[in-house]
């Protein structure tokens, strides 16, 4: 288990201090005491929580705070949901680190979340691409049981609006997950009656936005994600240009 220690203190930064540091004290206090996280990774975490860029632990600290908030947010937390989250670990860590995160997980769900500035914290901290990824992931929770209860889509929304993501954003993420053929016209923020070369312009604007190479630095753990957002500006885009006969 020293090795998931170490592999935590070594990745994360900013996330140990604040309103996420609080919720997780809990946590990792539990794991302190039955020994599953060692006391010299918490050590090098403690040190390095003056670092202000995003590491790939602040990222995965943040995912779980934010993952407990959505799947608290209709009072009751669904086994679907847990697997979801699960399983993205799992494919994003392995077993062994998947196990000792969903830990954490189920620890952070018996705390008291002040979401506004829990997400607060986030934007102050994490930059805009990294922001959008992870509202990215918070509906894919909510739809792991193959709808989004109203009550997880306002916190959803409340999480986005406290992180700074624009309500253009929101609207062409959310677009992805609600609808069953998603309209390419709002995944591209665009009205319907624009001519040709502004969706060329609108497109362009968007690949630079998301491109993935926004996120590399969390890890190929995280790309699979951004890719899927980058797919599906794409689709869209192609959509539209053949609906219009575009070249």
């Amino acid at each position: 288990m020293s090795g998931y220690g170490s592999w935590i203190g070594g990745a994360i930064g900013w996330a140990f201090g604040g309103p996420i540091g609080a919720v997780m004290g809990f946590a990792f206090g539990k794991m302190f005491s039955d020994g599953s996280l060692s006391r010299e990774g918490a050590g090098t975490a403690s040190a390095s929580r003056n670092r202000q860029s995003t590491q790939a632990g602040d990222f995965s600290i943040a995912l779980l705070v934010l993952s407990a908030a959505v799947m608290k947010a209709d009072d009751r937390i669904l086994q679907s949901e847990l697997d979801y989250v699960k399983e993205f670990l799992r494919k994003n860590f392995g077993e062994a680190k998947a196990d000792q995160l969903t830990l954490l997980l189920r620890d952070v769900l018996k705390q008291s979340i002040g979401v506004r500035e829990v997400a607060i914290q986030i934007k102050r901290n994490m930059d805009i691409a990294k922001r959008r990824l992870l509202l990215q992931y918070l509906f894919g929770i909510a739809k792991a049981d193959g709808q989004i209860h109203p009550s997880e889509l306002d916190v959803i929304e409340q999480i986005g609006l406290w992180m700074g993501i624009s309500n253009a954003d929101f609207k062409s993420i959310k677009e992805m997950f609600l609808a069953s053929k998603a309209d390419p016209y709002k995944v591209l923020e665009i009205a319907q009656n624009i001519p040709d070369a502004a969706v060329k312009k609108a497109y362009r604007k968007l690949v630079v936005k998301y491109h993935p190479d926004k996120t590399q630095d969390l890890g190929e753990e995280y790309q699979q994600q951004a890719r899927n957002r980058f797919l599906a500006i794409q689709d869209a885009y192609e959509q539209i240009k053949l609906d219009r006969g575009m070249k």
